[in-house]
């Protein structure tokens, strides 16, 4: 046999289905992305809300700040372009969110099957830090009955939603809202306590809490160790960024350079280039954003003026296409007036006099080598120096585990805490970590998504039972109708406010979508749970599938074509119940001869369902796929090596 020509995966194959929904299986806490936009796109915007709150304790903050996996995976990408799944997210959050100072929905809303079952009998936990990660674990053993104490460092809960993300990028009220409808569901908050000087792990055992959680980030920058780093105008980003954030923004010179290329860095450039000196505060500002858009354009021209001839230039390694910064971001940045130096790599920060007066870069050839492994290469004849009198390195984060004794019986690798990556316990067995602290650098969503798996393994930790989580799967009939047109509906993003008044303000960026706008975006969905389904017994092989469907998906394959691809000559051993090597032993044109197979490429189809209004015999039905995860509880008997360290 030849090469194949197939890539066969049987539709009966474990969880198939399941992944076809592409969206909800790329989110890391499988949000039904295809169910809420749907809802959105008939009009059911509460239901669209409940659906999108299910297993996301965050989502109003994944609506204005996700890294959106789920839209980076939409089939509707291999078509023409992805759904706005976040904005769409957005568009019902601003309806029925926490942010509407209502949390009664949020309450209702949250899909008790994904929490542990089983009791916490009001056992205390502690959890260290108040961002992402802890707030999550807070949400899901408060409702379960555990009494959850949440210790924060700073004055203010949220972590990096607070210190890391640009006020213009994420409203705080917002923050505000969604933290306090998880402290609403009876977590206690304890602010300006810090691990390491106000208590300690060991303090926390002797108090009595029974499991200990930690969830504190990577709160420091990282510099990179070149001539000029350590002098008082060059900035770790981080830094900066809180400071901002808090309304004490760090003196910054009047040309500005940032080096590198994430959005960290974008955050940082256009946290930068925003005049905040020219208002008393904030709250004045966005009031004055908000009495009108003259009012608004005399504030934007009153702070340019002030800004004068302020200058900020983003510096990274990559090329622009190989920037992990996403692309919206970029060209923001650009609009705003930030000047993009790709492919440099910073050497000196050139002082005289005291004063920085340039960054030294030189020409990058190449970021990654052969291995795909971090390697820059660079021209040492390409020397080029940035007018500049501020530096900010936004190039990652880093840890800070000095808080850590030998006592506490927690370990360390590579500047984060060791755990176990299926359960997130470190190697004290009643602490456990998750979020960056655990894994690195991820999205929020990531973080939460660690923290509810870090959740039940606490609580079973505490009860001596496992919980395993199981899809439950169903399918039912269904219609498919589509709006006129919805095959053509170009992708349409979000809009922004002007760029002045951007560069300009700490007003928010982003623009919500109008109903007709979002109704209008949500009908370009493919509604990947609803699948055409073959019944091959009372197929007629007639062809007119083959010849209805626009994209040319559907095939009738002759075995010996199928046969050709491993996975597919497996498929005709079972079902022709003939052995393998036997069925190598006969031509391709002999195979053909025993029969055939239906076959259609799931990639691109469009669900027009015009394949099954054509099939005469109604061997090919269009029925809905629907299936939700469910933590189940499994007792152990090894609850002897489950108890808490020091427990009696």
């Amino acid at each position: 046999m030849g090469q194949a020509l197939y890539a066969v995966q049987p539709p009966d194959a474990t969880d198939y289905w399941v992944r076809m929904v592409k969206c909800q299986d790329a989110c890391p806490v499988h949000t039904d992305a295809c169910g809420y936009v749907t809802a959105i796109a008939e009009g059911r915007y509460e239901d669209a809300f409940r659906i999108a709150r299910a297993t996301n304790p965050f989502v109003s903050i994944c609506g204005r700040v996700c890294g959106a996996p789920c839209e980076l995976n939409c089939r509707r990408g291999a078509v023409d372009s992805p759904v706005t799944i976040r904005a769409l997210k957005r568009f019902v959050n601003e309806m029925y969110g926490p942010e509407t100072g209502d949390y009664t929905l949020y309450k209702e809303a949250c899909d008790r099957r994904m929490l542990p079952p089983g009791s916490g009998n009001q056992l205390p936990i502690a959890v260290v830090g108040a961002g992402v990660s802890g707030l999550t674990v807070a949400h899901d053993l408060a409702q379960i009955g555990y009494k959850v104490t949440v210790f924060e460092a700073h004055s203010e809960p949220g972590g990096m939603l607070t210190v890391g993300v640009p006020i213009f990028r994420l409203p705080r009220d917002v923050v505000r809202h969604e933290i306090q409808a998880i402290l609403s569901l009876g977590v206690e908050l304890r602010c300006n306590m810090r691990l390491g000087r106000d208590f300690t792990i060991s303090s926390l055992r002797k108090q009595g809490y029974r499991a200990i959680f930690l969830g504190i980030g990577l709160p420091k920058g990282r510099k990179l160790p070149i001539p000029g780093s350590d002098h008082p105008a060059v900035y770790d980003g981080l830094e900066f960024l809180r400071s901002f954030n808090e309304g004490k923004p760090l003196p910054l010179g009047r040309k500005i350079v940032v080096i590198g290329g994430g959005n960290v860095a974008y955050d940082v450039a256009r946290s930068a280039i925003r005049p905040f000196e020219a208002f008393e505060s904030r709250e004045e500002q966005v009031a004055e954003m908000e009495r009108g858009e003259k009012t608004a354009y005399d504030v934007a021209r009153s702070a340019l003026r002030m800004s004068g001839d302020k200058s900020v230039a983003v510096v990274c390694l990559e090329k622009r296409h190989e920037m992990p910064a996403d692309v919206r971001e970029i060209e923001e940045g650009e609009e705003e007036g930030i000047r993009l130096y790709n492919g440099w790599g910073p050497q000196q920060v050139v002082i005289e006099k005291g004063k920085i007066k340039a960054l030294r870069v030189m020409k990058c050839l190449r970021v990654f080598d052969e291995d795909g492994k971090f390697n820059p290469q660079f021209d040492p004849h390409t020397v080029e120096d940035i007018e500049a009198d501020t530096v900010l390195f936004a190039i990652g984060q880093s840890s800070d585990l000095s808080f850590l004794s030998p006592e506490d019986g927690v370990e360390t690798a590579r500047g984060l805490i060791k755990v176990n990556p299926e359960t997130y316990q470190t190697t004290a067995p009643d602490v456990f970590a998750c979020g960056d602290i655990a894994h690195g650098p991820k999205l929020f969503i990531h973080a939460i998504a660690s923290a509810q798996i870090a959740a039940r393994s606490m609580h079973d930790f505490l009860t001596g039972s496992r919980t395993d989580v199981v899809v439950r799967k169903k399918w039912t009939p269904a219609s498919y109708t589509m709006v006129t047109g919805w095959h053509q509906l170009p992708r349409q993003e979000t809009r922004a406010l002007d760029s002045e008044l951007r560069s300009t303000s700490l007003a928010v960026t982003e623009i919500n979508f109008t109903r007709q706008e979002a109704e209008t975006q949500a009908s370009r969905c493919l509604r990947c749970n609803i699948n055409t389904v073959f019944d091959t017994s009372i197929c007629i092989a007639c062809h007119g599938c083959v010849d209805i469907c626009p994209k040319s998906l559907i095939r009738l394959v002759g075995l010996g074509a199928l046969a050709e691809d491993p996975a597919g000559l497996a498929l005709v051993s079972e079902k022709f119940g003939v052995d393998e090597n036997t069925l190598r032993q006969f031509s391709r044109q002999e195979l053909d001869q025993l029969g055939a197979f239906m076959m259609k490429d799931e990639s691109t189809c469009i669900r027009c369902a015009l394949c099954a209004s054509r099939c005469p015999t109604h061997a090919i039905t269009m029925q809905r796929f629907e299936h939700y995860r469910e933590c189940v509880r499994i007792p152990t008997p090894n609850t002897a090596l489950l108890q808490p360290v020091g427990a009696t």
